[in-house]
């Protein structure tokens, strides 16, 4: 297959594909994956290490019903998470240990085909590539005058993706019928709520691991339309923005956007699709990141997401002791820093102050007093020490990072 991926096959279509996904070593494999992503049991109730403890049984039968075409993929259970920065619930679903290996099996051979054609501004659920590398992109391009942005926003782009018209796109590289049955089965799965069930009638699979490839094979044919243009298409997942050097090419582009997905079956968000220009106020954001007038900062939802966060581990009943309330505050303050920190200059202090101000406000309630805190409290808990407690510095870590190598 590595050969044939190297030299290409004839017609660019695979016509043998089924036994690779079936193959022992390439099930043993997919399962190592799903185990390091972890994960919830499915409808089966059964765990990761379940699985895990009767391996080469459970790989065995898999095999065999992959091979023998009895396999039938399982319901996946849906449960409701919060949205970011918002009260909102958002739906997810879980199809069981065995299904995810059996997809993560399917996708590790699908993947490679695929991947010799996609665009360069994609690079949501792509190997070795991330959101950073889609940030650089868009800094990169605004640097080099690309102001205008057309800001767009698909409405439940993973819920309405036309099946019929999906299958086409695969079907363009892959005719093994095995293995496009295997993918219609899962574009079926049935979806168990606590007290209904029902099959979609399009959309990927919630929660699949094969659903964000599908998504990239179905935007593969925008990615091409807009690399063809003037305009510079930046794309994570669902996620996209278009740069322009002026408005006639923002406005453009934005046409093209429309017609082609009124022609895919998909929706523009009237209300959150618009066409800004980055040197001005108002700017955009991207990835967890609001981008306006040279500058840089994390957008309103990630930062209210990131507060939550902070404000369920420093309640001001809080029973354990300092240090080991900022034991745990350390992993979210490090993570957070590591994805923001090449926000503008004033984020990280604001945020230092802010999750001090809950500490204190634990120690004042502490010492019998109401209220969050403030005044007196800078200097009967100074910033010192919160520091001498193991505190994790946003500024600090800032700071350190501008400064210039020692030689």
């Amino acid at each position: 297959m590595l050969a044939a991926l190297e030299n290409g096959v004839q017609g660019g279509t695979w016509f043998s594909l089924m036994d690779k996904v079936y193959a022992p070593d390439n099930l043993r494999s997919s399962f190592e994956q799903v185990k390091r992503n972890r994960g919830g049991a499915g409808v089966d109730h059964q765990t990761i290490e379940e699985f895990e403890k009767h391996m080469d049984h459970n790989l065995t039968r898999l095999h065999e019903s992959l091979k023998g075409g009895t396999y039938r993929p399982q319901a996946i259970k849906r449960t409701w998470i919060p949205k970011a920065g918002g009260k909102e619930m958002r739906p997810l679903g879980i199809p069981t240990v065995r299904d995810r290996v059996a997809q993560t099996a399917l996708r590790n051979v699908m993947e490679p085909i695929f991947e010799r054609d996609f665009a360069e501004h994609s690079y949501g659920f792509r190997p070795g590539r991330g959101c950073k590398d889609a940030l650089r992109r868009v800094r990169a391009l605004l640097d080099e005058g690309y102001h205008y942005v057309v800001d767009a926003d698909m409405k439940k782009y993973f819920d309405t993706i036309p099946h019929e018209r999906l299958m086409q796109c695969v079907k363009h590289r892959i005719a093994d019928g095995s293995v496009t049955k295997l993918l219609w089965a899962y574009l079926e799965q049935r979806i168990m709520d606590t007290a209904s069930s029902w099959t979609p009638e399009e959309g990927t699979p919630q929660g699949a691991v094969i659903s964000p490839l599908l998504s990239n094979i179905y935007l593969d044919e925008l990615d091409h339309l807009m690399a063809a243009s003037q305009a510079e298409m930046v794309r994570y997942a669902d996620d996209f923005v278009i740069l322009c050097r002026t408005q006639a090419q923002a406005e453009e582009a934005l046409n093209r956007v429309r017609a082609w997905t009124a022609h895919a079956g998909l929706t523009l968000h009237p209300e959150k699709t618009h066409i800004v220009d980055a040197t001005q106020r108002g700017g955009f954001d991207f990835l967890g990141y609001h981008f306006e007038r040279g500058m840089k900062w994390p957008r309103k939802k990630s930062l209210e997401k990131f507060k939550d966060t902070i404000r369920s581990k420093t309640r001001r009943t809080h029973g354990s002791s300092m240090e080991r309330i900022i034991a745990t505050l350390n992993p979210t303050l490090r993570g957070w820093y590591e994805y923001f920190k090449h926000s503008h200059w004033n984020v990280p202090p604001t945020i230092d102050g802010w999750v001090r101000m809950r500490l204190r406000s634990i120690l004042r309630k502490r010492a019998g007093r109401t209220g969050r805190g403030r005044g007196n409290d800078h200097q009967r808990w100074p910033n010192a020490y919160f520091a001498q407690q193991g505190l994790f510095s946003l500024q600090e870590a800032y700071t350190h990072a501008r400064q210039p190598l020692q030689r």
